[in-house]
C-alpha cells in the first residue's frame, strides 16, 4: 500500500507550488513591466561586461603562453619645441599610436547589436610596457584614458607625447647644422619571446610623412627614418627595439643676418683703411676704434651661440680668426707708420732694403721703378748749392783782401774795393756757405725721409694684398664648407 502512494505525492506538491510560482509573473504581465531585467540593458554596458567580467590584466593576453603578442607602432611628428645645446636635450611633441591583439577581448557582434568596436578605459585591460629608452625627463602629456578595442581583439591606443631625450647634438656647423636624433621604442621588461615590436606604416610613408608638422620655427623636419634591431644585454635574453630617427635641420637666415653680416660689414671696413694714408695718424686710431667695435660686437653674440663642453661652432672659431686679423692689421699698420715717421737722425734706407724693395717688390707688385722718384727736385737743389759752393771756393782761391790789393790791376780792370766792402763780402760768403752746409742737411735728412716713405709705401701695398688675400681665401673656405654642409 505505501508503494501504491509514493508516485502521488510529487504530483500533489507541484499542484500546490505552481499556483504559487506563477502568481507574481501574471500580475507583472498584467501590468505591463518589461522582459528580465539582463535584456533590457544598453548593448554597450552589456558588452562591457561581457569582456571585463572575468579579466585578468595583470596576465599577457594570449592563450598559448608561448605566443609573441606583435606590437606595431607609428611615430608622426608634430612639432619640435627646443633643441637644448648645452644639455644636449631635444623636446619633440609626437603623435603616438600602438596597437596589438588581445586574444581576452573578442566577441560576435550579432550577439551585441553589430558592435564591431568599443572604448574602454586603459586601466582596465593589459597594456605594453613599451617606452622611449632616451627618455631624460616626464613631459607635459596630455593623458588619455581610453582605447579602442574592436571584435576581433585588435587593441588601438593612440595619444600625444611630448618627448625629453638625450641626443648627441654637433654644433660644429652652426648655423648650418643638422642633427639626427633618435627615438628608440623598446619594452623594458619583456624579451622578444613575449613582446615583439613591428611597424605600423611602410617605411617610406613614415619618412616623409609632414602633413601635421608645424614647420614655421627654427628647425626645418627633414625627415623620420626607421630601423629595427634586437637589443641583447646578456647571451640567452635580447630584446626588441624600434627606432626613429628624427632629421632635423635648422634655418640659417636669421643668425647670418644677425652675425655673419655684421662680422662682414666690420673686416671690410678694414680693408677699405688700408687706403689712409701711412704716413698719417689717422689710420692707427682707425684701426683701434675697429678693434673695440668687434670686441664689443663678440660680447653681444656671445649668448647667441650655443655653447657645449665638448666642443666650439665653427663660427666661434670665424669669429677669432677676424679678431685676430683685426690685430695682425694694427700691427702691420703700427709697423709702417714707425717706418715712414719722420726723423731728423734717421739712418740712411740700407742698400739690401732699397734693392730688395724699391727694386724687386716694386716688380712683383707692378709699381714701376720707385727708387728713381723725386731725385730731380733733389738734383736742382744740389746745382744751386754747388754754384754757391764754387763762388766761395773761388773767393778763397783768391786769397782774401790782401790777394785783391797785391793783384795787378790790367789797363781795363776796375779799381779795387776797398777794405771795408772786402770784409763784407767775405762774411757775405762765410753765410752763404753755412746756408749752403744748412740746406744740405735738411736735403739729406728729407731724402732719407722720402726714402723711407716709398720704402714705408710699398711694404703697405705688399702687406695689404697678402691681408686680402687671407682674408678672401678664409672667406671663400668658410662659404665653400657652410655650403656643403647645407645642401648635403
Amino acid at each position: 500500500r505505501e508503494a501504491t502512494m509514493l508516485p502521488w505525492l510529487p504530483r500533489a506538491l507541484l499542484g500546490l507550488l505552481l499556483p504559487t510560482l506563477l502568481a507574481p509573473w501574471g500580475e507583472a504581465k498584467h501590468r505591463g513591466d518589461p522582459q528580465p531585467p539582463n535584456a533590457s540593458r544598453p548593448a554597450l554596458l552589456r558588452l562591457s561586461d561581457h569582456l571585463l567580467a572575468n579579466y585578468k590584466k595583470g596576465v599577457r593576453p594570449v592563450r598559448d603562453w608561448r605566443t609573441p603578442t606583435t606590437v606595431s607602432i607609428d611615430v608622426i611628428v608634430y612639432a619640435i619645441l627646443s633643441v637644448d645645446e648645452k644639455n644636449q636635450v631635444l623636446t619633440t611633441y609626437i603623435w603616438y599610436r600602438q596597437y596589438w591583439t588581445d586574444e581576452f577581448l573578442q566577441w560576435d557582434p550579432e550577439d551585441f547589436d553589430n558592435i564591431t568596436k568599443l572604448s574602454i578605459p586603459t586601466d582596465s585591460i593589459w597594456v605594453p610596457d613599451i617606452l622611449i629608452n632616451e627618455f631624460v625627463d616626464v613631459g607635459k602629456s596630455p593623458n588619455i584614458p581610453y582605447v579602442y578595442v574592436r571584435h576581433h581583439g585588435e587593441v588601438q591606443n593612440y595619444k600625444p607625447l611630448q618627448v625629453m631625450t638625450a641626443c648627441t647634438l654637433d654644433i660644429y656647423n652652426f648655423p648650418f647644422d643638422i642633427q639626427n636624433c633618435s627615438l628608440t621604442f623598446t619594452s623594458w621588461l619583456h624579451t622578444i619571446q613575449d613582446i615583439n615590436i613591428s611597424l605600423w606604416r611602410l617605411p617610406e610613408k613614415v619618412k616623409f610623412d609632414r602633413s601635421v608638422f608645424m614647420n614655421q620655427g627654427e628647425w626645418e623636419l627633414l625627415g623620420v627614418l626607421t630601423q629595427f634591431q634586437e637589443f641583447s644585454i646578456e647571451s640567452s635574453d635580447s630584446y626588441a627595439e624600434m627606432k626613429f630617427y628624427v632629421v632635423i635641420r635648422r634655418r640659417p637666415l636669421f643668425y647670418a643676418v644677425s652675425l655673419l653680416l655684421p662680422s662682414i660689414f666690420l673686416m671690410v671696413v678694414d680693408i677699405v683703411g688700408f687706403y689712409l694714408p701711412p704716413d698719417s695718424g689717422e689710420r692707427v686710431s682707425f684701426k683701434i676704434t675697429l678693434l673695440l667695435g668687434y670686441s664689443v660686437f663678440l660680447i653681444i653674440v656671445s649668448d647667441t651661440l650655443p655653447a657645449t663642453a665638448i666642443g666650439t661652432p665653427l663660427i666661434g672659431v670665424y669669429f677669432v680668426v677676424c679678431m685676430a686679423l683685426l690685430v695682425i692689421s694694427l700691427a702691420e699698420t703700427i709697423l709702417i707708420v714707425r717706418l715712414v715717421h719722420k726723423q731728423d737722425l734717421q739712418q740712411p734706407v740700407p742698400a739690401w732694403l732699397r734693392h730688395l724693395v724699391l727694386e724687386r717688390v716694386t716688380l712683383l707688385l707692378c709699381l714701376g721703378d720707385q727708387s728713381t722718384a723725386r731725385r730731380p727736385a733733389a738734383t736742382s737743389q744740389a746745382a744751386k748749392t754747388d754754384d754757391c759752393s764754387d763762388m766761395g771756393n773761388h773767393y778763397s782761391h783768391l786769397g782774401g783782401p790782401r790777394d785783391l790789393e797785391k793783384t795787378p790791376r790790367g789797363r781795363g780792370s776796375p779799381p779795387p774795393p776797398p777794405r771795408e766792402a772786402s770784409l763784407a763780402v767775405r762774411g757775405l760768403l762765410q753765410e752763404l756757405t753755412s746756408i749752403r752746409h744748412f740746406l744740405e742737411k735738411r736735403e739729406g735728412s728729407r731724402e732719407v725721409a722720402r726714402d723711407w716713405l716709398r720704402v714705408g709705401s710699398v711694404l703697405d701695398r705688399l702687406l695689404f694684398r697678402i691681408y686680402l688675400l687671407a682674408v678672401l681665401a678664409y672667406s671663400i673656405t668658410l662659404v665653400t664648407l657652410w655650403s656643403i654642409w647645407q645642401y648635403s
